[in-house]
């Protein structure tokens, strides 16, 4: 069954849900990431979402949205996101600057905030991000802030979202970037049964595992992707692409990763790093 199709067939008080994350873009609308125009893929993918998914509810940016941490950038990538029609709601990753995200990304629909409740469901929005580090922690304050508002609302199923992948995806360079403090974090989750997932992005690729009966998701990046189960680092030539996610009212998550159907682009493939 198409996507649309699969939304349209949901049950009543289900949200739809596109994440898009690690989108790199720039100041310069022709710059590149590993030779790939980051502007480009995103269009492509955004392109792609409008065919297959149709209307959604809210969309999620998970993070490494700015590479340059630009306002040009940011203010571009608002454009595009505002042109979803569906409240964007955003985080920082380790190549944003918080401040700037705020000064030049937020308004019309696009957000930053704490958490939402949606329905039967609150979505909480973590930020992991270390001053001028590749790799993530969840400060005390953000521990404490997601353990009050799960007690708040122990009722409504709970989505907590981050950049930093709190699971290690099975790489030693990529690993090396984890939260680094994430046995506090599944402490709290494990403590809190309403808890359905955790979704993040950082990885530029595809994580799904289930622990405890809650699901642990990592996504692709609409731009270049990372060789899963490579120790050291590795561009992969995947194409780049999106999650969708249908939450269901008793608590159900399905969830699903579509890719372009091809490169949108040259990649230097031959690279140690970025």
């Amino acid at each position: 069954m198409p996507l649309a199709g699969l939304f349209n067939t949901l049950p009543p008080g289900s949200l739809r849900i596109l994440q898009v994350t690690d989108t790199h873009l720039y100041a310069d609308p022709e710059g590149c990431l590993l030779g790939l125009n980051t502007l480009n893929s995103l269009d492509a993918v955004l392109e792609l979402t409008q065919r297959q998914l149709g209307p959604v509810d809210l969309v999620l940016a998970t993070g490494d949205l700015v590479h340059d941490a630009s306002a040009s950038g940011y203010s571009r990538l608002r454009e595009r996101l505002s042109g979803l029609n569906a409240p964007v709601y955003c985080l920082p990753g380790n190549h944003d600057l918080p401040n700037a995200m705020r000064e030049h990304l937020v308004g019309g629909p696009v957000q930053m905030l704490p958490w939402v409740l949606r329905g039967d469901w609150l979505l909480v929005f973590l930020d992991s991000t270390i001053p001028e580090e590749d790799g993530g922690h969840l400060r005390s304050e953000e521990l404490d802030r997601l353990a009050a508002i799960l007690q708040r609302y122990p009722k409504q199923h709970s989505l907590i979202c981050l950049h930093h992948h709190p699971l290690a995806a099975g790489s030693r360079w990529m690993d090396s970037m984890t939260v680094d403090n994430a046995d506090q974090l599944l402490a709290i989750v494990e403590r809190h049964p309403q808890v359905r997932g955790l979704l993040w992005g950082h990885i530029h690729q595809e994580f799904d595992r289930t622990r405890q009966g809650v699901r642990f998701l990592g996504s692709p990046s609409t731009c270049i992707q990372f060789t899963p189960n490579k120790h050291g680092f590795g561009v992969d030539s995947t194409p780049p692409g999106y999650r969708w996610l249908a939450l269901q009212p008793d608590g159900q998550i399905q969830t699903g990763v579509e890719r372009l159907a091809s490169l949108p682009g040259q990649i230097n493939f031959a690279s140690g790093g970025y």
